[in-house]
C-alpha cells in the first residue's frame, strides 16, 4: 500500500530516520523537504560530535539508543560505516562519582545493556592518554560508540529512496495549510505539497514551525562547545579515525572523542546560551552552518586547562578551532513526540539528539502506521504530557536552561526542582507553612513531603535511619507519619492528582467504550478502571465516579489522559470533557479515627453503610459543599473529600479543629508512599506503563471481560494466555537497606527484572520494593537479590497485600 499523503519537514538525522521506517512499513507517498542541502542540512545532526552514550534512567531512552546503534551499525554508505563502535568509558575523579557510576551501571543492567565498572588502571588501558593520578574508577559500555551522522542520513535517504520517497532539499517550509481542524498540506518557497500527515522533524527550527498551526513547542535551541585540538604528538601516526573508547568526564561538564590524531572535546560547564529559532540564521546567511554560532573561547578556558589535567598529552597541543553548535533542550530533558491536540494530521518528532534518532524513527513510524507504538513505551515522551503552565515561555526558558547546566550532574530521584517557583499552590498552602511542610513539586503544585510540626512524633519510635542517598530528602518524621496514619487520622492533601469533568448524554456511552470496567452504573458509584491503547496495553489506571445520570468525576494520572478522552469524544457534541483540577482542591481523610473525625461535622450518613465502599455522595461538612468518595490509597478508613478552590482552606480549617482533639496530623506524600505500598496499590508511569497489560500487573480484577467492547479488548484476550513477567511484591529485612527504583533484579548472577517503586513500610518493619520479575520467579518465597549502587540486597518475593489482606481497615 502507499499509504496516506505524509509530509516530512526537516531531513536530518531524524527526518531520515522517519522516513526510512515508515517507507519500510509500506507507506512510500512520502515526501521530505528541507532549507538546506541534503545530507548536510545544516541543523543540529550536520555538526553533531556523534558521541552515542546508551546509559540513561529513562528505560526508554535507553531502549531508544540500543535502537538505534544496532540500526547504525548495520548501515553503510559505499563502504563507509555510519557507526564506530569504539565502546563507551566514563571516569569518576570523585568519590560521589563513583558512586554514581554504580548506579548508572544499575541503569544499564536492569534495560539489558552491557556493561562493566572498571579499576583506575582498566581505565588507562582502554584509555591510554587518560591520567591514572586523577582517576578512581570508570564504567565502560562495549556497545557505545561514533555515529556518524551526516553518512546515517544519507544511508537512511537512499534506502528510503528506493521504496519510493522523495526528497526536495532547498525548500523553505513557509507555511503548514490546513481546513477544517486538518492539515492539508505544506507551502515551501516552491510551491505547495499536498499532505494528510505532517510531521515536524524541524529540529532546532521545530518551534517555528510548531506555531504556524498555533502549537507551543516547549524547546529551545542552546549552544553548546565544541573544540577541535591540533595534533596531539602521542597520537601520531593514528591512521583509524577512532581507536580509543569515547570518554565522559561529567565532574567536569567534559566529553572527548578521537578523530585521527586530534581530539574533539564537548563542554557543558558554560553558561547557558538559548536563542530562539526566529534567530537562527537561514541557510544562505550563515557562515558556516545556520546551527552553529561563533565559538566563545572565554567560556572554554577553564574546559582547556581541565583537559591538560585529565589528558596529560594535550599540553603538547592547541586548540585550533571550535564552535558552539544548537542543540535542543526540553523542560525535562524528554522529546517531544505525538500529533497536535488541535490539528488533526500534524505531528512532531522533536528535541531528539543522534543517539536516539533511529529509535524514534521507528516509534513514530509505528504510532503512525499502526496507530500505536509497540516498540517502546512512549508515555514520556508524548508532546501533550504538559500542563498549561509548562508552556510558558518563562517556564521553558527557565527549565531548559537548568536541564542544560544540570545535563552531567549527579541528580536524586526527589531532588526539587529549580525556579520557577513556586507555580501552584493548593487552598492549604497557608497552613501547611505553617506547619512547617517541607515541599516538593508534583505536576507544578508545592506538595508537601512532610510536616516539621511532628517531629515531636518522632519521639519513643524505633525508626531507622536509611542509607545515605535513601535518606536524602528524607526525614524521621515520614515515619511517625505513617505510623500515626494507621493509629489514629491524618489529613493528606492530594489536589495535585489531575481531576476530569466527561459530561453530557453521551457520557457514559464514551467511559464504557474507553474503560475495562463497568462505569454506567447507579449514580454514587466509584469504580476502579483502566485504559487501555488498542494493543491491550495500560494507557491509565483511573477511577470514575458517577455523580449524575451525565456527569462523572474522573481521578486521572496526567495531561495524556485528557488528551486521550479529547481525541475520543464524538462528533455530535454528546459529551464534553473538561480538567476541573485548578478550580477544585481534595482533602484524604484517612486513618481508622477518620470517622470520628467526620462525622460529627455533618448531618449526613458516614456509617460503614451510610456510604459503602467505593461509593461517592454530596454532602456539608460544616459549611462546606463537598463530594465524597469512600477511597483511600493508604488503606485505611476515610474518604476523599472535594470541594471547590475557594472553599478550600475552610473544608481544611474546619477537619482540622475536628481531627487535633483526637490525635490527628497533617501528613505528606513520603508517609503516603509508604503506606500505599503496604497495601500494594500501583503507580501508573512508575510501576505500570503502556508497555505492561492488566494481567502483567496485577491489575487484571479491573478488566470486566463480560462487557461487550472496550478499547484494546481484543488484543488484551490475545496477551492473556502468555503472561510471561509479573510486577512483583519484594520484602527486604535489612530496615537501612532501602532501594529508589530502577536498580536490576538478580536471580543468581543473572540479572532478570528491574525494581519500580520502593520505600520502607514502617507497619510492616521491613523495605518493600515492586519489581518486574519473570513469571516463573514471582512466587511467594522466592528469593533475590537488588543490585543498589555497588551492593546486592537480598530480597524475598511476598504475598500482597502486606497489610490487611482481608481489607477490614477499608471497609470498616
Amino acid at each position: 500500500m502507499a499509504g496516506p499523503r505524509v509530509v516530512i519537514i526537516g531531513a536530518g538525522v531524524v527526518g531520515a530516520a522517519l522516513a526510512d521506517e515508515i517507507s519500510a512499513r509500506g507507506w512510500t507517498e512520502v515526501t521530505v523537504v528541507d532549507q538546506g542541502p541534503l545530507p548536510a542540512t545544516g541543523g543540529s545532526s550536520s555538526h553533531a560530535p556523534g558521541l552515542v552514550f546508551q546509559a540513561n534512567p529513562s528505560k526508554t531512552m535507553t531502549e531508544l539508543a540500543r535502537y538505534t546503534v544496532e540500526k547504525f551499525c548495520s548501515l553503510d554508505v559505499d563502504g563507509q560505516p555510519c557507526f564506530l563502535q569504539v565502546g563507551g568509558l566514563e571516569v569518576a575523579t570523585t568519590p560521589e562519582r563513583v558512586t554514581e557510576l554504580h548506579r548508572r551501571h544499575g541503569w544499564l543492567t536492569a534495560w539489558g545493556v552491557d556493561s562493566r565498572i572498571l579499576t583506575a588502571d582498566e581505565c588507562v588501558e582502554k584509555h591510554p592518554l587518560v591520567n591514572r593520578e586523577r582517576v578512581l574508577a570508570g564504567l565502560h559500555i562495549p556497545t557505545d560508540g561514533l555515529a556518524k551522522a551526516v553518512l546515517a542520513v544519507e544511508a537512511q535517504i537512499r534506502r528510503a529512496t528506493g521504496r519510493g520517497v522523495t526528497f526536495l532539499a532547498r525548500h523553505e517550509v513557509l507555511d503548514v495549510l490546513r481546513a477544517d481542524g486538518e492539515v492539508t498540506g505544506v507551502r515551501t518557497d516552491q510551491g505547495d505539497l499536498a499532505a494528510d500527515i505532517v510531521v515536524c522533524c524541524a529540529g532546532i527550527w521545530g518551534p517555528k514551525i510548531a506555531r504556524m498551526v498555533g502549537m507551543n513547542l516547549p524547546l529551545t535551541p542552546l549552544g553548546h562547545q565544541l573544540a577541535w585540538t591540533g595534533p596531539v604528538p602521542a597520537l601520531a601516526g593514528q591512521t583509524e579515525e577512532a581507536v580509543r573508547p569515547i570518554l565522559r568526564h561529567q565532574d567536569a561538564d567534559l566529553y572527548y572523542r578521537d578523530r585521527h590524531d586530534t581530539l574533539g572535546i564537548g563542554y557543558y560547564g558554560h553558561r547557558p546560551m538559548p536563542i530562539t529559532a526566529d534567530e537562527i540564521l537561514s541557510v544562505d546567511e550563515a557562515d558556516a552552518m545556520p546551527s552553529v554560532l561563533k565559538f566563545t573561547e572565554d567560556d572554554f578556558a577553564d574546559a582547556w586547562t581541565e583537559t591538560q589535567s585529565l589528558l596529560p598529552a594535550t599540553k603538547d597541543a592547541k586548540v585550533e578551532e571550535g564552535i558552539n553548535g544548537l542543540f535542543s533542550f526540553t523542560t525535562d530533558g524528554l522529546p517531544l513526540l505525538g500529533e497536535s491536540p488541535d490539528v488533526k494530521g500534524f505531528w512532531v518528532a522533536e528535541a531528539v539528539w543522534v543517539t536516539h534518532s533511529a529509535g524514534v524513527g521507528r516509534a513514530v513510524a509505528e504510532w503512525l502506521v499502526d496507530g500505536h507504538c509497540s516498540s517502546f513505551d512512549l508515555h514520556e515522551c508524548d508532546v501533550n504530557r504538559f500542563e498549561p503552565h509548562q508552556l510558558s515561555p518563562e517556564y521553558v526558558l527557565a527549565r531548559d536552561c537548568q536541564n542544560f547546566v544540570e545535563v552531567y550532574d549527579i541528580l536524586h530521584p526527589l531532588q526539587p526542582s529549580g525556579d520557577p517557583r513556586p507555580i501552584r499552590t493548593t487552598p492549604f498552602h497557608a497552613r501547611q507553612q505553617e506547619l512547617g511542610a517541607f515541599f516538593l513539586e508534583a505536576n507544578g503544585w508545592e506538595r508537601p513531603q512532610w510536616y516539621e510540626a511532628n517531629a515531636p512524633l518522632v519521639e519513643g519510635r524505633s525508626i531507622v535511619t536509611p542509607n545515605d542517598w535513601a535518606a536524602r530528602y528524607w526525614s524521621p518524621i515520614v515515619a511517625a507519619e505513617a505510623q500515626t496514619t494507621r493509629e489514629t487520622v491524618a489529613m493528606y492533601d492530594m489536589t495535585a492528582l489531575k481531576r476530569l469533568e466527561v459530561s453530557g448524554r453521551g457520557a457514559a456511552d464514551l467511559l464504557e467504550r474507553l474503560c475495562t470496567g463497568k462505569v454506567a452504573k447507579s449514580v454514587g458509584s466509584v469504580t476502579y478502571t483502566l485504559l487501555l491503547d488498542h494493543d491491550g496495553g495500560i494507557r491509565s489506571d483511573i477511577t470514575v465516579a458517577r455523580l449524575a445520570p451525565d456527569v462523572f468525576q474522573v481521578g486521572a494520572n496526567g495531561n495524556l489522559d485528557l488528551d486521550w478522552f479529547t481525541r475520543h469524544l464524538p462528533a455530535d457534541g454528546t459529551v464534553q470533557v473538561r480538567d476541573i483540577t485548578p478550580g477544585t482542591c481534595c482533602i484524604g481523610l484517612w486513618g481508622p479515627l477518620a470517622r470520628d473525625v467526620l462525622q460529627p461535622l455533618t448531618d449526613e450518613d458516614f456509617s460503614a453503610t451510610g456510604l459503602k465502599y467505593f461509593r461517592a455522595k454530596r454532602a456539608h461538612i460544616g459549611s462546606v459543599p463537598v463530594t465524597a468518595m469512600r477511597l483511600s490509597y493508604v488503606g485505611e478508613l476515610g474518604w476523599e473529600l472535594y470541594t471547590t478552590a475557594d472553599l478550600g482552606q475552610k473544608l481544611w480549617d474546619t477537619l482540622w479543629r475536628a481531627a487535633k482533639p483526637l490525635g490527628g496530623i497533617a501528613a505528606g506524600r513520603g508517609a503516603f508512599n509508604s503506606l500505599r505500598l503496604e497495601k500494594g496499590y500501583r503507580s501508573f508511569g512508575t510501576d505500570m506503563t503502556y508497555e505492561h497489560d492488566p494481567y502483567e500487573a496485577g491489575v487484571g480484577f479491573a478488566v470486566k471481560a463480560d462487557k461487550e467492547d472496550f478499547v484494546g479488548k481484543a488484543a488484551l484476550e490475545r496477551r492473556r494466555a502468555d503472561v510471561r513477567r509479573k510486577l512483583t511484591c519484594l520484602t527486604i529485612e535489612d530496615p537501612r537497606a532501602v532501594v529508589m527504583g530502577k536498580e536490576p533484579v538478580y536471580d543468581g548472577q543473572r540479572a532478570v527484572g528491574y525494581v519500580t517503586s520502593a520505600a520502607f513500610g514502617h507497619t510492616i518493619g521491613k523495605g518493600i520494593a515492586y519489581a518486574w520479575l519473570p513469571a516463573e520467579l514471582a512466587v511467594p518465597g522466592t528469593t533475590v537479590h537488588i543490585g543498589y549502587f555497588d551492593q546486592r540486597v537480598e530480597a524475598a518475593v511476598a504475598e500482597e497485600p502486606l497489610f490487611d489482606p482481608a481489607m477490614s481497615r477499608l471497609r470498616g
